[in-house]
């Protein structure tokens, strides 16, 4: 199979193997492959795991006021499928596959392809080049993916922005208190309130806790003019 994909590759890339038989296994997917051994599944395999290890680290490094949760959610975005086949195709990756004939004829790959590959060139860059080597390809592709992500994040978890702006600028942390619920079992619903240091801001109902908070910490965005106030509408009644 030819140099000059793997010279291409290198080049898009900007890393020069020093084992090209990595970059060739990275390239091979398995429908050119004499066994599944021999292609880059199992590359990919690693590399999955590398990616999430240095996103997830890169995570907990710069964003020290994020929870667990809103911390997987921006994980899960960021390694995505869909994610890795956008950097992948960025970098014309697709055209330097080795595919058997009932792929390489298709107008348009899966995204599976272009994303496996991404993932099993990390993993053949770490094991030629080390963990400085990878990180630092990873991060330069992926970081404006992860602002992109922790700024979607942030707009929707009324919670994480009410909490730094509190924290920040009160120098307290908002306390939810639980008033009230209603409804049968199946079908409850719940009222929550936001309180930080003395003031209390108006209470919300929701379908669960964690909602009702959610929309208890929007009220107190609303009553602090950190956001806009909602349209006028009929208030639900519980």
């Amino acid at each position: 199979m030819g140099d000059d994909a793997l010279e291409r590759c290198e080049e898009a890339i900007g890393y020069r193997f020093k084992n090209p038989a990595l970059l060739r296994a990275a390239l091979t997917h398995a429908s050119v492959a004499s066994n599944r051994l021999e292609s880059n599944e199992r590359l990919e395999f690693l590399g999955d795991a590398i990616l999430g290890m240095v996103v997830c680290q890169y995570l907990y490094d710069h964003y020290p006021d994020y929870l667990e949760g809103s911390l997987t959610k921006i994980k899960s975005a960021v390694v995505a499928r869909k994610t890795c086949a956008e950097i992948a195709e960025s970098l014309g990756l697709s055209k330097c596959l080795f595919l058997g004939n009932g792929i390489s004829g298709r107008a348009k790959l899966p995204t599976s392809l272009p994303a496996g590959v991404f993932e099993s060139l990390i993993a053949a860059m770490a094991i030629d080049g080390g963990p400085e080597q990878v990180k630092q390809f990873i991060l330069r592709h992926m970081i404006p993916h992860i602002e992109q992500a922790v700024a979607s994040e942030y707009q929707h978890n009324h919670k994480s922005q009410l909490q730094q702006y509190a924290q920040k600028t009160l120098g307290a942390t908002p306390v939810y208190e639980f008033l009230d619920e209603k409804g049968p079992d199946h079908s409850k619903c719940f009222e929550v309130a936001v309180c930080i240091g003395d003031q209390r801001f108006p209470s919300a109902w929701g379908p669960n806790k964690k909602e009702a908070e959610q929309k208890a910490a929007y009220n107190a965005l609303v009553e602090l003019n950190l956001v806009p106030a909602p349209p006028a509408t009929t208030p639900a009644v519980p």
